[in-house]
């Protein structure tokens, strides 16, 4: 599994600002302090050559002429020539410098503009605490980014934003992967998903002021992107958004594995909900494939997704097709309890806690919600926008609250509100300071993610090109470059590699080693 956030992005001393040009400024600004002591080595450049992002799990590829633009993600982002001209100065650079728009780091993320967004691809991980750990460390990677250009002079300082909208019908995305079996039918996945995701809200929403894609009505809900949803199936993500999207791009063994790409949820800050997120959508995955998922059907996903997320009391019902109402707790209690049954014996101790906290938690909701404002995003905004209501007898319609709730993402940790809740003790954490600083450079050890990562950290000069499922070479003295493939995620890993990489002498040694070794390190 694996999780992406699009960072929301503001220059407040420049609001007219190319949104394009600023997050291509965080990209920079986090290339400069991998460049010092590397020359001009900065991170390695995105390879776009697997990407096939029009390719649909229903069974077909959509036409690239009736794609819209957001869709075309294998294609690299660039920027006019003036823009990049300007940023080149801005830098110090000669006009002719390369402005970068991509980066792979040496703890195996990706780092790039998307969208107009500064977007960070977490390293595949196996459980969701280092889902929850990975996350933590793109934060730091973007805050990193932030106090750079701060400290740059002549750049204006950017603020950036761990949300979903701007308010203002503009919705960006948080993103989760899972690595499922082909076998499994996508119309089964879909089937009991569709309830699950509707309802996941509740335990891992991020809270938002107003109702509607514009904003146009007053008042709180769950998630910050339900209303940006209209459909229930689809290719597309930024227009049209579906529940259950459809792309059908593996980064893997596309025989044997589909990536589910989900685009329905909220970006989180607390690391709970960020945990239960992914530990619970693993745990229904796991049912989905061996059969025992329950399925209750919803008349309208897209209106049940809605009006679940505009009711902060957890009270309102929506309806399925066999003629019963569930309220989102229902339902989730449904599918806690299904996911119950079926635990083995010898379930790990995360999957166990993963079962326990669900659990623990949605009887807490069921008692008051409001009790589990340490655990939950939506929860502990909406604590602390009824306090500032109480506190000046504010209406829901009162500006100040927006910026609140704006103020409560923002990644600056002597600013947002959610550092200060945490640094009060008011949130529950699971991983620790030293746990994210090492995660900022290293990669994850038991997937591919280990060996992407110390490539890129062992032989800056020599990898010229990386994905998620290969990494290109280019050695002095050859003619061609090498190509290694690594669309096997569970190989690559330290395990296999790690005495590889402490073995080999310079990247020349180390590429002979592992061509003349076991295929089975990193290949399939």
């Amino acid at each position: 599994m694996g999780t992406e956030t699009e960072y929301g992005i503001i220059a407040p001393a420049l609001p007219s600002a190319n949104p394009t040009l600023l997050s291509s400024q965080v990209v920079n600004a986090y290339a400069a302090t991998l460049r010092e002591g590397l020359g001009n080595l900065a991170g390695t450049r995105w390879d776009y050559t697997d990407e096939t992002p029009l390719t649909d799990a229903r069974g077909f590829r959509m036409d690239r002429a009736r794609a819209h633009p957001s869709q075309l993600t294998d294609e690299p982002p660039e920027l006019d020539e003036l823009t990049a001209e300007q940023i080149a100065l801005e830098r110090g650079e000669p006009t002719e410098a390369a402005v970068l728009m991509n980066l792979v780091l040496n703890n195996g993320a990706r780092l790039y503009v998307d969208h107009a967004h500064p977007e960070y691809s977490s390293p595949e991980v196996t459980n969701p605490l280092d889902a929850v750990l990975w996350d933590r460390a793109g934060d730091s990677v973007a805050v990193a980014a932030m106090e750079r250009i701060a400290a740059t002079p002549g750049f204006s300082p950017v603020i950036l934003y761990k949300n979903n909208t701007d308010s203002k019908s503009v919705s960006y995305g948080s993103h989760e992967n899972y690595l499922v079996p082909r076998s499994v039918p996508f119309s089964k996945l879909a089937e009991a998903l569709i309830p699950f995701f509707v309802s996941r809200q509740v335990i891992c929403g991020a809270g938002r002021v107003g109702l509607g894609a514009l904003n146009q009505d007053a008042g709180f809900q769950i998630s910050q992107r339900a209303d940006f949803f209209e459909n229930e199936v689809g290719l597309e993500t930024t227009v049209r958004r579906p529940i259950i999207n459809t792309r059908d791009e593996p980064h893997a063994v596309a025989e044997k594995y589909r990536r589910l790409h989900v685009i329905i949820g909220d970006a989180n800050l607390h690391e709970v909900s960020n945990y239960l997120k992914t530990g619970t959508t693993a745990l229904v995955l796991a049912l989905i494939e061996q059969g025992r998922a329950p399925v209750p059907v919803l008349a309208d996903p897209v209106a049940a997704l809605q009006s679940i997320s505009h009711d902060a009391s957890l009270s309102r019902t929506v309806q399925l097709t066999d003629g019963r109402a569930m309220s989102g707790l229902d339902l989730q209690e449904l599918y806690c309890g299904a996911v119950t049954a079926a635990l083995p014996p010898d379930a790990d101790d995360q999957t166990r806690d993963v079962v326990e906290r669900w659990q623990s938690l949605l009887a807490t909701l069921r008692r008051d919600p409001m009790d589990a404002a340490r655990q939950v995003d939506w929860i502990a905004k909406l604590s602390v926008l009824e306090a500032y209501r109480a506190r000046d007898g504010l209406d829901w319609t009162d500006p100040r609250l927006a910026l609140v709730d704006l103020q409560y993402a923002d990644l600056r940790p002597d600013k947002g509100i959610y550092r200060r809740l945490a640094r009060r003790g008011d949130v529950e954490l699971l991983v620790g300071p030293a746990d994210v600083a090492r995660a900022v450079v290293e990669p994850p050890r038991d997937t591919r993610a280990y060996f992407r990562g110390r490539c890129i950290a062992e032989y800056p000069a020599e990898v010229v090109g990386a994905s998620w499922d290969s990494l290109i070479f280019e050695l002095p003295g050859e003619r061609r470059l090498q190509r290694v493939q690594t669309r096997e995620p569970l190989r690559g890993t330290a395990e296999l590699t790690g005495a590889l990489f402490d073995a080999a002498v310079d990247a020349e040694d180390f590429l002979s080693r592992l061509l003349s070794g076991p295929e089975r390190r990193v290949a399939p």
